[in-house]
């Protein structure tokens, strides 16, 4: 009987899997991103992934979110990781705390990669700064109105905050998910072949575009 990998490990090579099996994820935020891209990374053999986020389902998140109405008010990570173990048998870690400055070194250490989907500046620059001390490889992954990037974190500079409430804003559904994809293949060619890629995607013209300071290695 073929696996629930099977597909993947055909397009990918016998050896992929095992590759993906060692890495060990901390995944930065479980909403529109987060959520889809935790989703997405699993069901390509992921077995090590710990996903950091301090908030509860609403219901403007079914929309964008892995979530669904009968979910609303539970806490994202743990809807996350019951959800991910029913769909493939994988057990993530899923931590329900805020990162701070001071929770930021214990959160990230000893991470393999960290991915950064926050929502916000402040979160995002801590991330930041303590992956760079601790020599950990970082992706940011973001989406703004009809744009979204995937930056690994030399490359990478904080934007600032949009002025409003953070939860009222346009968002397309298929650019998350057009951003997902593209971030997901980003990581997998980071764990199998050390590649780290730089990358944008605007919805409206449906472009997929490497931005200029990528590299071909680590």
């Amino acid at each position: 009987m073929a696996s629930k990998f099977h597909h993947e490990a055909i397009y990918r090579g016998a050896d992929s899997l095992s590759k993906l099996a060692e890495l060990h994820v901390t995944l930065c935020g479980a909403g529109a991103l987060g959520s889809q891209l935790a989703d997405n990374l699993v069901r390509q053999g992921m077995q090590h992934l710990r996903v950091i986020d301090r908030d509860r389902i609403e219901e403007h998140n079914v929309g964008t979110q892995l979530y669904g109405e009968s979910e609303i008010g539970a806490w994202k990570v743990e809807v996350l990781k019951q959800r991910l173990f029913r769909a493939t048998g994988v057990e993530i870690e899923p931590l329900r705390k805020e990162l701070t400055e001071r929770t930021a070194r214990s959160l990230l250490q000893n991470a393999g990669l960290v991915i950064d989907t926050f929502d916000n500046s402040t979160s995002r620059r801590f991330v930041q700064e303590q992956c760079r001390e601790l020599q950990l490889p970082c992706l940011h992954v973001g989406l703004y109105a009809d744009y979204g990037e995937v930056i690994w974190d030399e490359h990478y500079r904080v934007p600032q905050d949009v002025a409003g409430d953070v939860c009222d804003y346009p968002l397309a559904r298929n650019l998350v998910l057009l951003v997902v994809a593209l971030a997901s293949e980003i990581i997998l060619r980071f764990a199998l072949e050390n590649s780290r890629q730089d990358w944008s995607a605007t919805l409206r013209d449906l472009a997929l575009r490497p931005m200029e300071k990528s590299t071909g290695s680590a």
